[in-house]
């Protein structure tokens, strides 16, 4: 077994600081002036014509030329049209890299349309450069026109970039892309492994376990009601309040894992169980977003966080490594067994969690040795 080189976290390190000292951080704040909405509503539009404009301009050139367009054609090809969209030549100019970016990430030479109207419209953005704004206390200006912003918390570093961008409800939130330093922190531990699953969130190899809060089952019967009543604002709102809770939750308990732990390996499981039927359990558990977070708040707190393979993590035995333990679908309700060759008795999460460190250990060991 061997460590996984994530794609994005690849990308995300090409985007860091040159300081050691430095990460970046996302700070996001939601705009106060609901009569300003109509005004962000509009430069959405425009940079929904953008990106069309790209997409369409883009696949021509694939499907009579064989050519694919760089991020700095369709610049050119952009250039001189912010003036007359509204827009900044900065936020054009970002739409264009996104594509780019996002075409080459998706393997298509046609991404999804942006539409500002009908039921699948989507959902406001509006990208731009630290050159083309200005934050002045609570006000952040863009185009000369400022936006008060609830402050929860105060701005700090260097900015980078950001975006306006929209939720499902309507509300607008303006995002900053800053260059701070690290926390210099003193950990407890210096390492552990984590096993991330349904039925528990999360469990550790010293046996600790975060356990899945399960926040849309607790609020399922009363959005069916609202679903069948065709109460689409209420729906909203409620799906808005899961999602809350749940990140709320997420973020506390990965920041206090670290804060403890030096190094962190987390397995490198799908979060996609939709396929085999436990999609509600899947979305509770939200394996991908403990991962990200994890990720960036590892480093931020002066530590790490490795993602790892956990083939064949459940069914070794994580005293003698042999291959002993229950295996297939059929053998998923069995939660705690001992192995035939050792006679060790092993809880089927912290087992597996402790055959992830074991093969993180192992990786750092070889990717020094190299």
């Amino acid at each position: 077994m061997q460590m996984v080189a994530n794609q994005t976290k690849r990308k995300m390190a090409k985007r860091r600081p040159k300081d050691a000292n430095k990460v970046t951080t996302t700070l996001r704040f939601r705009i106060k002036d609901a009569s300003e909405l109509n005004r962000l509503d509009r430069l959405a539009y425009s940079v929904n014509f953008v990106w069309n404009y790209c997409n369409e301009t883009s696949f021509n050139a694939i499907r009579n030329h064989g050519k694919f367009l760089s991020a700095i054609d369709l610049k050119n090809l952009t250039s001189g049209s912010a003036k007359d969209l509204g827009l900044n030549s900065v936020t054009v100019q970002a739409v264009c890299e996104e594509y780019a970016i996002r075409r080459i990430q998706f393997k298509k030479r046609k991404l999804r349309w942006r539409t500002s109207k009908g039921s699948k419209r989507s959902l406001g953005w509006i990208p731009f450069k630290a050159n083309s704004i200005q934050v002045d206390g609570d006000r952040v200006y863009y185009l000369r026109h400022g936006y008060r912003l609830w402050l929860s918390r105060s701005i700090e570093g260097r900015m980078l970039s950001g975006s306006f961008s929209q939720d499902a409800q309507g509300h607008w939130y303006v995002n900053l892309v800053c260059e701070v330093s690290k926390i210099n922190h003193q950990h407890q531990i210096e390492e552990v492994g984590i096993d991330l699953g349904l039925k528990t969130s999360a469990v550790l190899s010293d046996g600790t376990i975060i356990e899945n809060q399960s926040e849309f089952r607790k609020l399922e019967e009363r959005l069916g009601k609202a679903q069948r009543a065709s109460k689409k604002k209420q729906v909203k709102k409620i799906h808005a309040e899961i999602r809350n809770k749940r990140r709320d939750f997420l973020h506390k308990e990965t920041t206090k894992l670290a804060k403890k732990y030096h190094s962190v390996f987390v397995g490198d499981v799908s979060g996609k169980f939709v396929q085999s039927g436990s999609g509600k359990s899947s979305t509770d558990a939200s394996i991908g977003v403990i991962r990200d977070l994890l990720k960036y708040k590892a480093i931020r707190h002066s530590g790490y966080c490795f993602e790892v393979s956990e083939r064949f993590s459940t069914v070794t035995c994580s005293a003698c490594h042999n291959k002993t333990g229950p295996s297939g679908l059929s053998d998923l309700r069995v939660r705690e067994w001992t192995c035939s060759e050792c006679h060790a008795h092993h809880d089927r999460d912290v087992n597996a969690a402790k055959n992830i460190l074991r093969v993180g250990r192992d990786s750092l060991k070889a990717a020094k040795a190299a």
